[in-house]
């Protein structure tokens, strides 16, 4: 099975328990959204592309701070339970692959792109790039969260080879039923490198810790991300 159809097969594993827990879930409701959002600031009036939406929780709140919403993701199955989220809000949802041209959206068209927890998944970092810096207007910004380059390298250490890009797999236990999902392991250098390639410069980098809350919900996990990092996220502007 070619590796674009077991990532969709696990995307489908996974919708059901995803969208009853996101609101929720210690490492997105405490560490790894509030963190993005600080990255992302007003939205109110402007025309937001939330790349890789899932099920939509972040449109959701973009939707609710005023951002005019177009919102893209590869999976239909996540892409029905945004819908089912989202009910008569005014937003378009359309099921795109950020490793292909994103050609149904116009040159210039956006004022943000926010890809929050997606480009773990894509391969081509360049192609999307490539897309963001096109939909982008001048000055516009993308703000992304990925999960750090540390935890990756000291979870598959044994390639022993930091500098590469590899295929992983991650069994992923805090939805429900376990669910093996592939990822992309890669250097800090190789996620800033097509940022920097496609015609953005760097604002910010943001190693993030938990937030209070999250102790009362896993205090361990707490203990262990006021010490070493889990996700980081990034600003650059066209």
């Amino acid at each position: 099975m070619e590796p674009e159809a077991i990532a969709n097969d696990a995307y489908d594993a996974l919708a059901e328990g995803y969208a009853a827990r996101i609101d929720t879930k210690a490492h997105n409701a405490f560490y790894e959204r509030p963190a993005t959002l600080s990255l992302l600031g007003s939205v109110a009036g402007k025309r937001v592309l939330d790349a890789g939406c899932g099920v939509g929780k972040y449109t959701e709140l973009l939707l609710e701070a005023g951002a005019i919403v177009v919102a893209i993701d590869a999976n239909a199955r996540m892409l029905a339970l945004a819908r089912r989220r989202l009910g008569s809000k005014p937003v378009e949802l359309i099921q795109a692959n950020l490793e292909r041209k994103l050609d149904f959206l116009a040159d210039s068209s956006f004022d943000v792109v926010l890809c929050a927890l997606v480009l773990d998944y894509v391969f081509d970092w360049h192609q999307a790039f490539s897309e963001f810096s096109r939909v982008l207007k001048p000055g516009g910004e993308v703000v992304f969260s990925v999960t750090h380059p540390f935890v990756d390298y000291v979870e598959h250490h044994h390639r022993n080879n930091y500098f590469a890009v590899e295929r992983v797999e991650y069994v992923w236990s805090g939805f429900g039923p376990p669910v093996t999902v592939p990822s992309y392991r890669r250097s800090f250098s190789a996620m800033l490198t097509p940022l920097l390639a496609n015609g953005f410069r760097l604002e910010s980098i943001l190693e993030p810790r938990p937030q209070e809350a999250f102790w009362a919900a896993d205090p361990d996990e707490y203990e262990k991300l006021m010490y070493q990092p889990g996700f980081v996220c990034f600003k650059g502007r066209r």
